[in-house]
Protein backbone atom coordinates (compact mmCIF):
# COMPACT_ATOMS: atom_id res chain seq x y z
CA UNK A 1 0.00 0.00 0.00
CA UNK A 2 1.40 3.90 -1.32
CA UNK A 3 1.05 6.53 1.49
CA UNK A 4 2.38 8.55 3.93
CA UNK A 5 2.52 5.59 6.66
CA UNK A 6 4.03 2.65 3.94
CA UNK A 7 6.45 0.46 5.52
CA UNK A 8 5.44 1.58 9.69
CA UNK A 9 4.12 -1.42 11.83
CA UNK A 10 1.23 -0.62 13.64
CA UNK A 11 -0.89 -1.87 17.10
CA UNK A 12 -4.35 -0.82 18.02
CA UNK A 13 -5.88 -1.42 21.40
CA UNK A 14 -9.56 -1.07 21.79
CA UNK A 15 -11.44 -1.32 18.45
CA UNK A 16 -14.56 -3.06 19.19
CA UNK A 17 -17.11 -1.65 16.69
CA UNK A 18 -17.67 0.92 13.71
CA UNK A 19 -18.59 3.54 16.09
CA UNK A 20 -15.48 3.69 17.69
CA UNK A 21 -13.19 6.29 17.37
CA UNK A 22 -10.45 3.80 17.23
CA UNK A 23 -12.06 2.25 14.36
CA UNK A 24 -11.69 5.52 12.41
CA UNK A 25 -8.35 5.55 13.19
CA UNK A 26 -7.37 2.46 12.08
CA UNK A 27 -9.09 3.20 8.78
CA UNK A 28 -6.63 6.51 8.57
CA UNK A 29 -3.67 4.52 9.36
CA UNK A 30 -4.58 1.75 7.04
CA UNK A 31 -5.44 4.43 4.26
CA UNK A 32 -1.72 5.71 4.77
CA UNK A 33 -0.37 2.34 4.03
CA UNK A 34 0.49 1.18 7.52
CA UNK A 35 0.41 -2.47 8.16
CA UNK A 36 -1.88 -3.01 11.35
CA UNK A 37 -2.46 -5.53 14.41
CA UNK A 38 -5.60 -5.30 16.13
CA UNK A 39 -6.56 -6.77 19.46
CA UNK A 40 -9.54 -8.10 21.41
CA UNK A 41 -10.40 -8.21 25.37
CA UNK A 42 -12.20 -11.31 25.26
CA UNK A 43 -14.10 -13.74 23.38
CA UNK A 44 -17.24 -11.83 23.06
CA UNK A 45 -15.63 -9.09 21.26
CA UNK A 46 -13.48 -11.64 18.88
CA UNK A 47 -15.59 -12.07 16.06
CA UNK A 48 -16.17 -8.04 15.98
CA UNK A 49 -12.87 -7.20 15.30
CA UNK A 50 -12.17 -9.96 13.67
CA UNK A 51 -14.81 -8.76 11.49
CA UNK A 52 -13.40 -5.23 11.38
CA UNK A 53 -10.13 -6.46 10.74
CA UNK A 54 -11.19 -8.22 7.65
CA UNK A 55 -12.69 -5.07 6.30
CA UNK A 56 -9.67 -3.11 6.36
CA UNK A 57 -7.53 -6.25 4.96
CA UNK A 58 -5.42 -6.70 8.45
CA UNK A 59 -4.52 -10.54 9.37
CA UNK A 60 -2.83 -9.88 12.44
CA UNK A 61 -6.08 -10.23 15.34
CA UNK A 62 -4.16 -10.98 19.05
CA UNK A 63 -6.09 -11.25 22.29
CA UNK A 64 -5.46 -9.15 24.98
CA UNK A 65 -6.79 -8.08 28.54
CA UNK A 66 -4.86 -5.44 29.65
CA UNK A 67 -5.47 -6.08 33.23
CA UNK A 68 -3.80 -9.20 33.29
CA UNK A 69 0.33 -8.58 32.58
CA UNK A 70 0.44 -12.03 30.83
CA UNK A 71 -1.88 -11.46 28.08
CA UNK A 72 -0.05 -8.09 27.52
CA UNK A 73 3.67 -9.77 27.54
CA UNK A 74 2.12 -12.41 25.10
CA UNK A 75 0.63 -10.01 22.91
CA UNK A 76 4.39 -8.12 22.31
CA UNK A 77 5.68 -11.74 21.89
CA UNK A 78 3.01 -12.15 18.90
CA UNK A 79 3.32 -8.64 18.13
CA UNK A 80 7.27 -9.49 17.49
CA UNK A 81 7.06 -12.47 15.97
CA UNK A 82 4.83 -11.03 13.38
CA UNK A 83 6.44 -7.81 12.82
CA UNK A 84 10.02 -7.86 13.99
CA UNK A 85 9.39 -4.31 14.91
CA UNK A 86 6.40 -1.47 16.12
CA UNK A 87 6.46 1.81 14.72
CA UNK A 88 2.85 2.71 16.15
CA UNK A 89 1.01 1.80 18.76
CA UNK A 90 -2.93 3.43 19.69
CA UNK A 91 -4.03 2.83 23.08
CA UNK A 92 -7.55 3.41 22.63
CA UNK A 93 -8.68 1.76 25.83
CA UNK A 94 -11.42 2.59 28.76
CA UNK A 95 -13.66 1.88 31.12
CA UNK A 96 -16.05 2.89 33.78
CA UNK A 97 -18.76 0.75 35.50
CA UNK A 98 -21.97 2.26 34.20
CA UNK A 99 -23.39 3.24 37.52
CA UNK A 100 -20.15 5.38 37.97
CA UNK A 101 -21.24 7.67 35.32
CA UNK A 102 -24.39 9.16 36.75
CA UNK A 103 -24.89 11.44 40.30
CA UNK A 104 -22.33 13.15 42.13
CA UNK A 105 -18.06 11.88 42.28
CA UNK A 106 -18.27 11.80 45.45
CA UNK A 107 -20.37 8.66 45.62
CA UNK A 108 -17.67 6.80 43.92
CA UNK A 109 -17.47 3.06 44.94
CA UNK A 110 -13.83 1.91 45.77
CA UNK A 111 -14.05 -0.78 43.22
CA UNK A 112 -15.43 1.84 40.52
CA UNK A 113 -12.90 3.95 41.35
CA UNK A 114 -10.22 0.94 41.19
CA UNK A 115 -11.19 -0.57 37.83
CA UNK A 116 -11.46 3.24 35.71
CA UNK A 117 -7.88 3.61 36.78
CA UNK A 118 -6.25 0.18 36.28
CA UNK A 119 -8.82 -0.46 32.61
CA UNK A 120 -8.25 3.62 31.11
CA UNK A 121 -5.07 4.85 33.09
CA UNK A 122 -2.74 2.46 34.18
CA UNK A 123 -2.72 0.15 31.31
CA UNK A 124 -0.60 2.97 28.93
CA UNK A 125 2.44 2.35 31.49
CA UNK A 126 1.59 -1.11 31.90
CA UNK A 127 1.63 -1.62 27.79
CA UNK A 128 4.05 1.34 26.99
CA UNK A 129 6.47 -0.72 29.11
CA UNK A 130 6.35 -4.20 27.35
CA UNK A 131 6.43 -2.24 23.48
CA UNK A 132 9.54 -0.02 24.10
CA UNK A 133 11.84 -2.76 23.37
CA UNK A 134 9.99 -3.13 19.67
CA UNK A 135 10.08 0.61 19.54
CA UNK A 136 13.64 1.33 20.56
CA UNK A 137 15.19 3.52 17.46
CA UNK A 138 12.01 3.40 15.51
CA UNK A 139 10.87 7.51 15.91
CA UNK A 140 8.57 5.37 16.99
CA UNK A 141 4.82 6.83 17.92
CA UNK A 142 2.60 6.20 20.93
CA UNK A 143 -0.98 7.84 21.14
CA UNK A 144 -3.83 7.60 23.57
CA UNK A 145 -7.47 9.39 23.76
CA UNK A 146 -8.66 11.52 26.42
CA UNK A 147 -11.22 13.83 26.51
CA UNK A 148 -11.84 17.58 28.26
CA UNK A 149 -13.59 16.09 31.59
CA UNK A 150 -9.92 15.06 32.59
CA UNK A 151 -9.72 18.49 33.71
CA UNK A 152 -13.09 20.66 33.81
CA UNK A 153 -16.17 19.30 35.49
CA UNK A 154 -18.61 17.25 33.03
CA UNK A 155 -21.38 16.55 34.92
CA UNK A 156 -21.45 12.64 35.31
CA UNK A 157 -18.49 11.92 33.33
CA UNK A 158 -17.06 11.50 37.31
CA UNK A 159 -14.88 8.72 37.80
CA UNK A 160 -13.88 8.61 34.24
CA UNK A 161 -12.88 12.18 34.42
CA UNK A 162 -10.60 11.29 36.67
CA UNK A 163 -8.81 8.42 35.37
CA UNK A 164 -8.25 10.24 31.99
CA UNK A 165 -6.42 13.02 34.09
CA UNK A 166 -4.37 10.14 35.10
CA UNK A 167 -3.80 9.22 32.09
CA UNK A 168 -2.90 12.78 31.09
CA UNK A 169 0.00 12.94 33.46
CA UNK A 170 0.96 9.44 32.55
CA UNK A 171 1.76 11.14 28.67
CA UNK A 172 3.86 13.53 29.98
CA UNK A 173 5.66 11.03 32.42
CA UNK A 174 6.06 8.55 29.71
CA UNK A 175 7.13 11.02 26.98
CA UNK A 176 9.87 11.76 29.16
CA UNK A 177 10.93 7.60 29.97
CA UNK A 178 10.39 7.28 26.07
CA UNK A 179 12.39 10.00 24.79
CA UNK A 180 15.45 8.90 24.74
CA UNK A 181 15.06 5.55 22.84
CA UNK A 182 13.27 8.26 20.42
CA UNK A 183 9.68 6.90 21.16
CA UNK A 184 7.11 9.74 21.11
CA UNK A 185 3.74 9.58 23.37
CA UNK A 186 0.96 12.32 23.14
CA UNK A 187 -2.82 12.00 24.01
CA UNK A 188 -5.13 13.18 21.12
CA UNK A 189 -8.42 14.95 23.22
CA UNK A 190 -11.39 14.21 21.16
CA UNK A 191 -15.21 16.27 20.99
CA UNK A 192 -17.92 14.19 22.12
CA UNK A 193 -18.91 11.59 19.56
CA UNK A 194 -21.90 9.98 19.45
CA UNK A 195 -20.26 5.87 20.19
CA UNK A 196 -21.31 3.26 22.24
CA UNK A 197 -19.21 4.17 25.11
CA UNK A 198 -20.40 7.76 25.41
CA UNK A 199 -23.54 6.57 25.25
CA UNK A 200 -23.46 5.79 28.49
CA UNK A 201 -22.96 8.77 30.10
CA UNK A 202 -26.20 10.06 31.15
CA UNK A 203 -26.91 13.78 29.93
CA UNK A 204 -24.46 12.90 26.75
CA UNK A 205 -27.21 14.63 23.82
CA UNK A 206 -27.25 17.87 26.14
CA UNK A 207 -23.58 17.60 26.08
CA UNK A 208 -23.14 17.70 22.23
CA UNK A 209 -25.80 20.58 22.11
CA UNK A 210 -23.37 22.63 24.34
CA UNK A 211 -20.07 21.78 22.42
CA UNK A 212 -21.96 22.95 19.14
CA UNK A 213 -23.19 25.86 20.80
CA UNK A 214 -20.42 27.32 22.36
CA UNK A 215 -17.32 26.03 20.05
CA UNK A 216 -15.92 28.33 18.05
CA UNK A 217 -16.31 26.17 15.05
CA UNK A 218 -20.19 25.83 15.95
CA UNK A 219 -20.44 22.07 15.50
CA UNK A 220 -19.26 18.56 16.98
CA UNK A 221 -16.46 16.91 15.31
CA UNK A 222 -16.39 13.38 13.68
CA UNK A 223 -14.44 10.48 14.59
CA UNK A 224 -12.81 10.40 11.65
CA UNK A 225 -11.13 14.22 12.44
CA UNK A 226 -9.71 11.74 15.16
CA UNK A 227 -8.47 9.72 12.87
CA UNK A 228 -6.36 12.59 10.46
CA UNK A 229 -5.26 13.53 13.51
CA UNK A 230 -3.82 10.04 14.80
CA UNK A 231 -2.53 9.29 11.38
CA UNK A 232 -0.42 12.85 11.57
CA UNK A 233 1.04 11.95 14.97
CA UNK A 234 2.01 8.50 13.74
CA UNK A 235 3.53 10.08 11.17
CA UNK A 236 7.28 11.24 10.97
CA UNK A 237 5.20 14.48 10.26
CA UNK A 238 4.86 14.86 13.95
CA UNK A 239 8.74 13.72 14.71
CA UNK A 240 8.95 17.21 17.86
CA UNK A 241 5.84 16.49 19.29
CA UNK A 242 5.48 14.39 22.30
CA UNK A 243 4.29 14.79 25.63
CA UNK A 244 1.69 16.82 24.43
CA UNK A 245 -2.38 16.43 24.79
CA UNK A 246 -3.48 17.52 20.95
CA UNK A 247 -7.18 18.88 20.58
CA UNK A 248 -9.59 17.75 17.81
CA UNK A 249 -12.99 19.64 19.53
CA UNK A 250 -13.95 22.15 16.91
CA UNK A 251 -11.74 24.69 19.93
CA UNK A 252 -14.09 23.97 22.30
CA UNK A 253 -11.39 24.20 24.63
CA UNK A 254 -10.10 27.57 24.41
CA UNK A 255 -13.24 29.22 25.72
CA UNK A 256 -14.35 30.42 28.73
CA UNK A 257 -17.96 31.75 29.07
Amino acid sequence: MHGFLAGKKGLILGVANKRSVAWACAQALRREGMELALTYANERLERSVRGLAEELSVDTVLPCDVTKPEEIEKLMDDVRERFGKLDFLLHAIAFAKREELTGTYMDVSREGYQIAQEVSAYSLPAVARRAASLMEGSNGSIVTLTYIGSERVIPNYNVMGVAKAALEASVRYLAHDLGPIKVRVNAISAGPIRTLSAAGVEGFNTILDKIAERAPLKRNITAEEVGETCAFLASDMSSGITGSTIYVDAGYHIMGL
